[in-house]
């Protein structure tokens, strides 16, 4: 078979079926083993201290009397990170701690190991620190201003334009046609403004590590993380050692969704445990947590758009401004791509900067950057529909890009779904469901690339049949479930005679971090074929056994068979045969595969929101929202089903709630729960889900990616939703009820004052 043979349209066994999870037991009963409940003997603990500015220049950092302390062990700044090499990625580093500066409220000025917390704890408030405080920005559109505080020298690209701070580091552009020509041949234009504030990622855990290292050069590490082997290369570069000397170990993961991609603490844990010479704990608190990891971005977008009285989008244009903390990252260019990658356009042009403030460095967030362009957009084409008495489900419908559209950021797309999940959104009772007063419905569209990268997976068959699967993915969405179902389908066995596990970064070659809802398709690409070579192995045993040659045998449903009747008359060997005589006929049985995965597939959802707006508190009630996704092919339907769900009620929360809060000193004012609210079941109704499977022909079993895309579309279901509903179009998020509150009587103030001026 080819390596891209696709089999999709095979009768599956056991691919499409629920079986149980298998971390469910240790989960429910507490048994499994978190970043935090990790133990070893004579651990000592650590604690960091955080500046209490958003910028502020160190003239001198003074721990002599916390390293005095009774208990203490160990402290250390930045001046311990001097051995790293040239390819050290230094903007990480001084992320993790300041070096001459600090750069954003609760960034890591020094860290201490004790004995116990409370010595640590002790320790931080004998560290003395001078500061010479710098001015600050916090917001994207402020830092662009050529008079903005500058946040961190050095990082503008060549390609960055003209005439705006040295904030600005980077600067991306998409499209293609004449916007001009295009925006003439519109009958309706509407142009507008939309701001949107960064949003936690809100996963259960909160970070930490614990870290081994000795003088020799050899270290330990266990720590939460949604890749290991990126955690190993940057902290191996950081240390100043051998890669092959650090050894990761993932914990099992309490959520990530992005947020745990990143290296935030385990340098520093590693210099602790170097320097006092005993294994060191490092547990962040909830409230660091919010000030110093990464949440997604804020942003700034103009977006304008044409459409003809019949609802054909002639032109469009956006521009995007992302903050992304004190240092550059790359989230605005998947905001610029994916803009309008729902739309089969003639003339459009997205535009996209990154911008520096006085922010921790944002962090991934399911489909990074993506939900904030999105929004955008679908938000801009509901008011267009709205304007022209147009159904915004056709005028989609009549504007959505299938298999051979030139996509808005380049490529040629091959088979997508977005067509079935408009049409199906159409057809469903939801669409079609009666809505009461003070009530609206608000519809988007979704989409995600999808990513494929570095992978490698080892199948070995046991003595007895059974099968080990060893991949190297943090599973933070039921990847194990799944890479277990497709090698028990491709096997021919049942799926309880599969165990996958995932190792550590010495038991197997290097895998990319588990994101962008890569690991079903690329883990399971790697899996078919791992099984597929142990397959191939036991034909040949086959061979052996029967004395006939290896093309002679076939494999089918979990056995060894003759291939045609020429090749003789034989029972079939079973893989339990096969692999209990397997000393006999060579020794053990494996299945090795690496590869660079490509062929991921672009994903697309549409989601239906109804909503109700109480007029005298500016509250909104999600009332029913139904999620429509292509899955290419659901491997495990409920967690494929419960992907759907979790994305849209993520969305839903920073659509209506999420959002960080910054005063005017620049410091987070709601960095905890309480004060920064996410969603709870009681806030919302069962989020319905319809599965499309339009099979992706870049793998086997048709899988794309689902993990993503749920998060998209909500902010614009949600938004247009309650703009329907309150006849008041909104361009900020989220809409908190002060702010719906402010709108509708802004409104009826109008009103009156206009009844007064007639």
């Amino acid at each position: 078979m080819s390596p891209l043979d696709n089999t999709y349209e095979q009768k599956f066994k056991v691919i499409g079926t629920t079986p149980p999870r298998p971390d469910g037991i240790e989960k429910v009963t507490g048994k499994a083993q978190y970043g935090a409940d990790l133990y070893v003997p004579n651990m000592l603990y650590s604690k960091i201290l955080r500046s209490p500015h958003p910028h502020a220049r160190i003239l001198s950092i003074d721990v002599s009397e916390a390293e005095k302390l009774e208990g203490v062990k160990a402290v250390v700044t930045a001046n311990d990170f001097k051995n790293y090499s040239d390819n050290n990625p230094s903007d990480i580093l001084l992320n993790c701690i300041a070096h001459d500066k600090v750069l954003y409220d609760g960034h890591c000025v020094a860290a201490v190991a004790a004995l116990t917390n409370s010595i640590a704890k002790s320790a931080l408030k004998l560290i003395k620190v001078e500061y010479e405080l710098l001015p600050h920005v916090t917001d994207v559109d402020e830092a662009m201003e050529l008079n903005a505080p500058v946040v961190n020298k050095g990082y503008v690209l060549e390609n960055v334009p003209s005439g705006y701070s040295e904030n600005v580091t980077s600067y991306y552009e998409f499209g293609h046609g004449n916007l001009e020509e295009g925006f003439s041949k519109a009958d309706t234009i509407v142009a507008r403004t939309f701001k949107t504030e960064a949003a936690h990622q809100g996963y259960i855990e909160p970070h930490a590590c614990l870290a081994s290292m000795t003088g020799d050069g050899k270290a330990d590490l266990w720590c939460c993380t949604q890749g290991h082997y990126n955690v190993r290369a940057i902290c191996a570069d950081i240390m100043g050692m051998e890669t092959s000397q650090l050894r990761v170990t993932p914990s099992e993961i309490g959520g990530g969704f992005g947020g745990k991609t990143c290296v935030f603490i385990e340098p520093i844990a590693l210099a602790l445990s170097l320097k006092s010479g005993n294994p060191v704990k490092l547990v962040m608190s909830r409230e660091e947590v919010f000030k110093a990891t990464g949440p997604t971005v804020s942003s700034s977008i103009d977006v304008k758009i044409g459409m003809t009285n019949d609802g054909i989008i002639t032109a469009g244009e956006a521009n995007l401004r992302y903050q992304g903390g004190a240092f550059p990252n790359g989230t605005v260019e998947m905001g610029a791509q994916s803009a309008f990658a729902a739309y089969d356009l003639k003339a459009v042009i997205t535009k996209g900067w990154n911008v520096l403030t006085n922010r921790p460095k944002q962090a991934a967030y399911r489909a990074p950057g993506a939900p904030q362009a999105i929004y955008a957009v679908e938000s801009v084409i509901d008011e267009l529909c709205e304007k022209l008495n147009i159904d915004p489900l056709d005028t989609r419908i009549k504007n959505a890009a299938k298999k051979g559209t030139v996509s808005s950021y380049g490529p040629t797309f091959d088979d997508i779904g977005l067509l079935a999940t408009l049409e199906a959104a159409k057809k469903h009772p939801h669409y079609k469901a009666t809505l009461k007063e003070n009530q609206g419905r608000g519809l988007s569209c979704g989409f995600w690339f999808n990513f494929g990268g570095d992978t490698c997976v080892s199948l070995n068959v046991n003595f007895d049949g059974t099968v080990g699967v060893t991949e190297g993915n943090p599973d933070i969405g039921g990847s194990r479930a799944s890479i277990s179902q497709m090698a028990a389908e491709e096997l021919g066995i049942s799926y309880d005679k599969v165990r996958t596990i995932i190792a550590d970064t010495n038991s197997l070659g290097h895998n990319e971090v588990t994101d962008g809802s890569r690991v079903t398709f690329a883990v399971g690409l790697a899996t078919i074929k791992a099984a597929r070579a142990a397959i191939k192995e036991m034909c040949k045993r086959a061979s052996l056994i029967w004395q006939i040659d290896e093309d002679a045998v076939k494999w089918e449903n979990g056995s060894a068979i003759p291939a045609g009747p020429n090749a003789g008359k034989f029972d079939p060997l079973t893989i339990e045969e096969i692999a209990s005589m397997s000393s006999q006929t060579g020794g053990p049985i494996s299945g090795h595969h690496e590869v660079n995965a490509e062929g991921a597939g672009v994903s697309f959802g549409v989601h239906l929101a109804d909503v109700e707006v109480d007029k005298e508190t500016g509250s909104t009630k999600v009332l029913r929202y139904t999620v429509f996704q292509d899955a290419g092919k659901a491997i495990h339907p409920s967690y494929v089903e419960g992907q759907m769900q979790g994305g849209a009620v993520q969305g839903i929360g920073w659509a209506l709630n999420e959002e960080y809060i910054y005063g005017e000193d620049g410091k987070l004012q709601n960095s905890g729960f309480l004060d920064y609210r996410i969603p709870v079941s009681s806030d919302l109704p069962m989020i319905e889900t319809v599965i499309l499977e339009i099979p992706n022909p870049g793998h086997p079993y048709g899988v794309r990616g689902v993990g993503e895309t749920p998060i998209v579309p909500p902010l614009a279901a949600i938004n247009n939703a309650v703009s329907r509903a309150t006849k008041v179009r909104f361009s900020e998020l989220p809409l908190s009820p002060p702010r719906v509150l402010s709108a509708i009587k802004k409104k009826l103030n109008n009103r009156v004052e206009r009844y007064n001026n007639f």
